[in-house]
């Protein structure tokens, strides 16, 4: 037997009505970067406390080197309440003491930025709780680091710093980290081989995720294993990682050629055109139009404001820039400032009760209270209805029934000027049937009031949002208080108020063959859903928004609480879903593996990301090296100039949105165009293509690819014949030989013209 740092020898381990190991064998070495991956509930994080100690095994024993420290990040952090974060992270230490060590001062600054050191820990949220830990640890020398779950309540930004940071910890060869996580590119960025924990026992692949999915589904298939719909899921999401940007980059972890002959009779994740033909029958040409859109939250010292209800990131980020006492932040998020002038004929208008203008919130109260006296219907009550609404609407903007804003900024008895955080900044994004967007930011840009602009929840400070006539919405939040309401009921009960059946990819499935399909079991029907786990009433989350059968579904943060096995569940569920899908995620693996295109919410403006979650990373980085932000790319995500919006004092430019949306209607393809024309934009910026020469390299890419491989079979299949040939058949051999070196030469033609089209589309 090997001799670990720390090991398990013969360890069995079983809770009441699971086995979790069964005389399982195995350990870690110095220098290992082992990523640990399974169903919730296997015992992943069970491991990790086996390892440090606070779990005794029920047979076997845990060994562990003499002298040999282990630090471990739970998912419960062990912090006092009541001490402050500078003792509970930094050990009491002084400013001049972390500030002066360079490693120190850069795990401070990404991790406590924006916080105060002599705050309380009880007075922290759980993400601010869960970096103060994550910094306590990163702090100190471990020889071996656990981590469970460490990039949860992270953006981007900071999930790849950490990334970068564990690599970078110890030299090559030095220290051992154990990483569980549900972050898949995470995974494959950070570890050099991997565990899965299933059926008792700890099995080992090498190399990182993308790896680990090559051997799992050979496995699977040499096996020929019971499990076909896992193995089938895993093979899809293989197809993914091959085809997809990962496969092209220089830091491949596996062997494409032999990932393509697995995978070579799984078709493409999903019929982009057949979706979004389906979508528009379902939904017209018009689903969401933001036009010339500001949002503004007025904030007033001491009071609640409408930005603390609505976006608390966005309002703990204000709150941190108000103070002096906080830690400056290795990234700080472009925060803006203005104002806008509204006119308005009443006090109670939601402009300004959105903005938290503090006339308007009392007048607002004070109106609701007294229609609440007299049993009429409350402002609440119709922003409540509005995300399952099925009429179009248009929201904000001051619109008259004739749509003349002139007029109706005429007629208005009084002129309001509301200033404070800008949130968005004159913003035009036009989302279409069938579009499949990811955004993405950093904590407190604005994500949570931009998705509730586009439902109609909150009605923007300047412009206008339009939503389809045949528009419904449903939301998958962060939170699951519409799930908590049923608690009571059992699932068979909750399942039996929808339809009988649904088709579902082509096919007729009923309500509980989709809870199966979500990894329920029939057994569970009668299980009640306050009794649900976390991962388990996040499913049922799902199934039943799935089931109300939306045509526009906004996900925030999807990936919360599911293991890789449950993500890849819910993708392909998501890959035959015919309707508009808007997606929020810091999990960069699932947003680019559901969506067709990303954006970025960064300094007020939506930016569109060709080159997928990187282009923001590249944008950060520039601003933090004092570059500034890129300009707006005209004709891809739609911003307009301020000084126009300002100038008619709240009105929305109703000529240019006009043309938008009549641009939109004329095209068969609707994609988040630019209202402006961007005369003014950089020479840099004009050399890109744009429009419909965008539109058109883009397929021609597509059209490369495909061609790519076919041309690859074809190579494939010469290089067969020759290796069968008779070898002394030169002749037939050398024709063989010239009809390869022709398909070759054609296929690096095809590379040269895919890589100049690419980089003109980034």
């Amino acid at each position: 037997m090997p001799t670990y740092d720390i090991g398990l020898e013969h360890v069995s381990l079983a809770f009441a009505t699971k086995t979790i190991f069964n005389d399982v064998t195995q350990g870690v070495f110095e220098g290992d970067r082992i990523g640990i991956v399974g169903r919730n509930g296997d015992g992943k994080s069970t491991l990790l406390h086996l390892f440090k100690g606070t779990q005794e095994p029920d047979s076997g024993r845990v060994t562990k080197r003499g002298g040999l420290t282990f630090g471990m990040l739970d998912q419960r952090d062990p912090l006092d309440d009541e001490v402050t974060i500078r003792e509970a992270a930094l050990e009491g230490r002084a400013d001049y003491e972390w500030a002066s060590d360079n490693a120190s001062r850069e795990i401070v600054e990404a991790l406590l930025g924006g916080m105060s050191l002599d705050a309380k820990v009880g007075s922290l949220s759980g993400g601010q709780r869960r970096r103060a830990d994550l910094a306590r640890l990163l702090l100190k020398d471990w020889d071996i680091l656990a981590l469970d779950e460490p990039t949860n309540h992270l953006d981007v930004v900071t999930i790849h710093w950490l990334a970068e940071h564990l690599k970078n910890r110890w030299s090559r060869g030095q220290g051992a980290l154990l990483l569980v996580t549900h972050d898949r590119w995470f995974l494959d960025e950070v570890c050099e081989s991997m565990w899965e924990v299933h059926d008792g026992e700890i099995e080992p692949f090498e190399g990182g995720y993308s790896a680990y999915m090559l051997q799992r589904v050979e496995r699977d298939r040499q096996a020929d294993v019971r499990e076909t719909k896992r193995r089938n899921l895993a093979r899809k999401e293989l197809a993914w990682l091959s085809r997809g940007a990962r496969a092209r980059s220089t830091k491949q972890k596996f062997h494409v050629k032999a990932a393509r002959e697995l995978i070579a009779d799984v078709p493409p994740m999903r019929n982009t055109l057949e979706l979004k033909q389906m979508a528009t029958s379902r939904l017209g040409k018009q689903v969401v139009d933001l036009i010339d859109v500001t949002q503004i939250f007025e904030h007033t010292q001491g009071t609640v404001s409408a930005v603390d209800r609505i976006d608390p990131d966005a309002a703990a980020l204000a709150d941190s820039a108000s103070r002096v006492d906080v830690v400056n932040a290795m990234y700080a998020e472009p925060q803006l400032h203005g104002s806008v002038e509204v006119a308005v004929t009443d006090m109670t208008d939601p402009r300004l009760v959105d903005a938290g203008v503090p006339e308007a919130v009392a007048a607002a109260e004070e109106a609701r209270a007294k229609a609440e006296a007299e049993g009429s219907a409350s402002l609440a009550d119709d922003r409540e209805v509005r995300r399952m609404n099925t009429g179009g609407e248009t929201i904000g903007g001051g619109i008259a029934d004739s749509g003349d804003d002139t007029t109706a900024a005429t007629s208005a008895a009084r002129k309001v000027t509301v200033s404070g955080r800008e949130i968005l900044d004159d913003v035009t994004w036009l989302i279409g049937p069938g579009d499949r967007f990811g955004i993405v930011g950093a904590n407190g840009a604005g994500k949570s009031t931009l998705l509730k602009l586009i439902d109609g929840t909150i009605t923007p400070t300047a412009g206008h949002v339009n939503i389809g006539k045949t528009v419904k919405f449903a939301v998958l939040s962060q939170r699951l208080d519409e799930l908590e309401k049923l608690g009571k009921y059992k699932i068979k009960e909750v399942l039996s108020r929808y339809k009988p059946s649904y088709i579902v990819d082509g096919k007729e499935v009923t309500p509980g063959q989709l809870m199966e399909r979500l990894g329920f079991e029939s057994a569970q029907l009668m299980t009640p859903i306050r009794d649900l786990s976390g991962g388990q009433k996040r499913r049922m989350q799902l199934l039943l928004i799935l089931l109300d059968e939306p045509n526009v579904l906004i996900m925030d943060e999807p990936g919360n609480d599911l293991d890789t096995d449950m993500l890849a569940v819910m993708e392909d569920l998501l890959d035959t879903w015919p309707g508009t899908l808007i997606v929020v995620s810091h999990d960069r693996y699932l947003l680019e593996r559901v969506t067709d295109q990303q954006f970025a919410l960064l300094g007020g403006k939506v930016r569109h990301l060709p080159g997928g979650v990187q282009d923001y990373l590249d944008m950060v980085e520039a601003i933090a090296n004092g570059k500034g932000l890129p300009p707006m790319t005209a004709g891809i995500a739609g911003t307009g100039s301020s000084s126009g919006r300002r100038s008619k004092s709240g009105g929305s430019g109703a000529a240019s949105a006009t043309a938008s949306v009549a641009a939109r209607d004329s095209s068969s393809s609707v994609a988040a165009n630019d209202i402006e024309t961007g005369a003014d934009e950089s020479a840099e910026a004009s050399r890109k293509l744009t429009g419909k020469a965008f539109h058109e390299a883009s397929k021609r890419v597509k059209a490369i690819e495909r061609k790519l491989a076919k041309l690859e079979e074809q190579k494939t299949d010469l290089e067969s014949q020759m290796a069968a040939h008779d070898p002394a058949d030169y002749e037939g051999l050398n024709k063989l030989n010239e009809q390869l070196n022709a398909l070759t030469s054609e296929s690096d033609d095809l590379e040269a013209e895919w890589l100049e089209l690419s980089e003109q589309l980034e």
